[in-house]
């Protein structure tokens, strides 16, 4: 069989013995998901939006208001949606629109990428902000005790809309709705107090009702207060396939709904060699982001079998929390006491990492060199054809799964 895995803007091409392959099995034919009109399946979200008014109508008499769009390190689409919602804005007469980045605790834009990421004629119409994470204000907390503490530009506006792309989230169950709010324009307070509830058993990926991640979330956008919602789910080329909008979390609940009938998947047996890719750029541009790849296809390995990550890396760790803590990654019932006793940003995801060591050996195809993929407890890989025709050669039997695109995708027994 013939793979081509994403990285970086390329594809790295790849042949694997039909003998030696594991197909999984999509909850429905995949294939029957065609791209269609990309500007059709937009204007109909737009144009039926989910328990509520359209949007010119919702933002009518609303002197000024802001969209929240994803940061750079994101694969949505933002600049192919975004007109749309600014011009229902001006059917509403919004003379003043800020367009929003949700940076989280990722690094600042230049003003090159904020104008790729929206496009020209959003870039005229709209101011573009990245978020200030020294600049929020508490405008409430959860019933987990989280502070809802968000950006000032967000919580004095009269309208807000949250906008992202549905995929699924190793702790957090699914992004998109109000994850554009919680940890997107959150303080490192308000996201360290959200995120340490990662470690509890119900914190995972395709979760919703009993993740306490997830619900906390979806009460840091009520205290909020989200008035529309925007999210599109993507195929592997970044495809706009779907889209939903309206009120949330109503919209979102039917998005993720769709999301499941598209991309949950299962296998008749378990692998020996796991390969997987983020998807290439822009989720392979650091470890910190690509890590979500490999920790989705996770259950399709078998107890100490191989995990490799296809992913470029090109901007390295991505967060300095993170790079620290991946140094003791070999050390999890270290880490993981840390992280009980301190909760910290970036460390959180060293422990995600380190925890699947304990099942698993990793092995990377990036830029990393072979001496920082040692000291975090990876094996460097620089051929990967080559891995995999000496793999076999050890093993004739060795059973193989390749998932082009595991940030997508999770895993579901049959």
């Amino acid at each position: 069989m013939h793979f081509s895995i994403p990285y970086a803007k390329q594809n790295i091409e790849i042949e694997v013995p039909d003998e030696n392959v594991i197909s999984f099995i999509f909850k429905q034919n995949k294939k029957k998901v065609m791209v269609l009109d990309e500007n059709k399946i937009i204007r109909e979200a737009i144009d039926n939006p989910v328990k509520t008014q359209k949007l010119s109508s919702l933002a009518c008499h609303k002197k000024n208001a802001c969209i929240l769009v994803s940061d750079i390190t994101r694969p949505c689409p933002s600049y192919k949606f975004l007109p749309y919602i600014i011009d229902e804005l001006k059917k509403a007469a919004v003379s003043d629109i800020k367009v929003l980045f949700g940076l989280g605790i990722h690094r600042k834009h230049t003003l090159d990428e904020k104008i790729k990421l929206v496009g020209g004629y959003v870039a005229e119409n709209a101011k573009l902000i990245d978020f200030d994470i020294g600049d929020t204000v508490l405008m409430g907390k959860t019933s987990f005790g989280t502070p809802v503490e968000i950006s000032r530009q967000a919580a004095s506006s009269d309208f807000l809309v949250a906008t992202g792309n549905i995929e699924y989230h190793y702790f957090a169950g699914y992004s998109g709705g109000a994850k554009a709010v919680m940890p997107g324009i959150c303080s490192r307070n308000s996201v360290s107090a959200n995120h340490k509830m990662m470690l509890r058993d119900s914190a995972v990926a395709a979760s919703f009702g009993s993740n306490p991640v997830r619900k906390d979330i979806e009460e840091a956008g009520k205290i909020a207060g989200i008035d529309f919602i925007f999210n599109v789910i993507l195929d592997d080329n970044k495809n706009i396939i779907a889209a939903i909008s309206g009120k949330n979390n109503e919209a979102f609940i039917e998005g993720i709904n769709i999301y499941d009938s598209i991309y949950e998947i299962s296998s008749s047996s378990k692998a020996d060699l796991m390969i997987t890719s983020p998807g290439g750029h822009p989720k392979d541009i650091n470890l910190y982001q690509a890590q979500k790849a490999i920790d989705n296809v996770k259950d399709i390995a078998k107890e100490g079998s191989i995990i490799l990550l296809v992913a470029a890396c090109t901007e390295g760790f991505g967060e300095d929390k993170f790079e620290e803590w991946m140094q003791k990654a070999s050390q999890y019932y270290l880490l993981y006491k840390r992280i009980n006793e301190k909760f910290v940003l970036g460390g959180h995801k060293a422990v995600a990492i380190s925890k699947l060591m304990t099942n698993a050996k990793l092995f990377a195809y990036s830029q990393f060199d072979k001496k920082t993929l040692n000291n975090i407890n990876f094996e460097k890989v620089d051929d990967l054809q080559d891995f995999i025709n000496k793999k076999i050669k050890k093993d004739k039997n060795i059973k193989i799964t390749v998932v082009t695109n595991g940030r997508y995708v999770k895993y579901k027994p049959k």
